[in-house]
């Protein structure tokens, strides 16, 4: 942490940039040390062999590395397609006719989904390659990306700010919400996924 501390503070707005582009790109690199600290670098408690740098181009920097981060996972993910799904998904459960039901579902609420992804743990680190997947529009795909980026990365970057040199007192807590976050979209995967394959033993 130390090394990434002293690295950060010699790089500032090209390492907010870069460690939230890979965040973004489905690297979990957790966006809340990376905009604490780079809040904190922008408030009067900055240390004094760091650079000083300014609130709102440190959050601008970090909502445009998630922009250009996200483009690189919807770009794998339109690429790849639903191939692999319809390849391999029966291995686990998941039938060509789940594939279609859940392209329905993003027809009708995927927009929605991309924004409020944004704003969660974990969940807003992956949520582009489903969308490159089911093909949503790219200037719908980037508007409703950054609209649901800049109000989680300026809060982050407001909370860094406000708690200056005590800008890691809540890291842990917000890092035990992420593992939650996580442990619960497992365990749903989890259970889709014997549901599906009990259901699929009683139709054989």
């Amino acid at each position: 942490m130390e090394a990434f501390i002293e690295g950060f503070a010699k790089h500032g707005y090209l390492a907010v940039f870069v460690l939230m582009l890979l965040e973004s790109a489905c690297i979990p690199l957790p966006s809340e040390v990376t905009m604490l600290f780079a809040g904190f670098l922008a408030s009067p408690d900055h240390p004094t062999d760091a650079v000083q740098l300014n609130f709102v181009v440190v959050a601008l920097m970090g909502v445009a590395g998630n922009v250009v981060g996200s483009w690189l996972a919807y770009g794998l993910g339109r690429a790849v397609g639903r191939t692999p799904l319809d390849r391999w998904g029966k291995f686990v459960g998941i039938r060509a006719h789940d594939i279609d039901k859940a392209e329905r579902w993003w027809a009708k609420r995927g927009t929605a989904a991309v924004f409020f992804s944004r704003m969660l743990p974990v969940i807003r680190t992956f949520i582009s390659l489903p969308a490159g997947i089911e093909k949503m529009p790219f200037g719908r795909f980037t508007l409703y990306t950054a609209a649901g980026c800049i109000p989680w990365v300026f809060a982050l970057t407001g909370v860094g700010y406000a708690l200056g040199e005590s800008w890691n007192s809540i890291v842990g807590s917000l890092q035990v919400a992420s593992y939650v976050i996580a442990g619960l979209v497992v365990v749903a995967l989890a259970a889709y996924i014997i549901r599906r394959r009990r259901a699929q033993d009683q139709t054989n």
